[in-house]
């Protein structure tokens, strides 16, 4: 039995809902509120989502649950099997969550000020867009962000990157709209059918 404790439009949820439906695996799942974090320390000791519970263990992050997911489901893979191949993975999905995030987080906390420093708001929002332009010939002649096939790496970021095309009317969420106004997919046309592609995936 999997069990999948997460939150509603929560970014890093979506990735390891991706990752189980990729593995064809069944999982329940256990939507709760930012506002009561409650059964999710008590599965985990810590408070954040997602949490994935399965045979008695609980593994919190979602790196961690896709490198789990891995280890115990094998098939279908998500990382490569080749050591310099994996490494260059594991370069990505640490740039990805120390240093693009960075951007977009400052935008958050900046607009969330009381006096919001506008210059430096668009300052970060061009490294937004210098980072789009990363994923744009990442994605030059082939279909996925690492290789030719869906891995880790296209798990990790399309949450993230969705936002420059797709909006839930229903999510307020404020790091959201930052990912949603700053992000644009005008002149990248690789981005825009990779964002097509994932999002066809199913999740679950």
């Amino acid at each position: 039995m999997i069990r999948l404790y997460r939150a509603e439009f929560s970014t890093n949820s979506e990735r390891v809902q991706l990752a189980l439906a990729h593995k064809g695996l069944e999982a329940e799942s256990v939507l709760i509120e930012y506002s009561d974090r409650t059964l999710v320390q008590q599965v985990s000791g810590q408070g954040l989502v997602p949490v994935l519970e399965e045979d008695g263990v609980a593994v919190h992050g979602s790196h961690a649950i896709l490198r789990h997911l891995e280890e115990r489901h094998p098939d279908a893979p998500l990382f490569p099997p080749g050591p310099a191949q994996r490494a260059e993975l594991d370069v990505f999905l640490e740039w990805f969550d120390r240093v693009w995030k960075i951007a977009p987080n400052a935008i958050e906390t900046e607009l969330g000020s009381t006096a919001p420093d506008t210059g430096r708001v668009e300052e970060l929002s061009g490294d937004m867009h210098r980072h789009l332009d990363l994923f744009e010939q990442l994605l030059t002649g082939r279909d996925y962000l690492v290789g030719d096939s869906l891995t880790a790496a296209d798990l990790v970021a399309f949450p993230f990157l969705k936002y420059a095309r797709l909006e839930e009317a229903e999510d307020d969420d404020p790091f959201h709209a930052v990912l949603a106004e700053h992000q644009s997919l005008g002149g990248r046309p690789q981005l825009a059918a990779w964002i097509e592609r994932v999002d066809a995936l199913p999740r679950a």
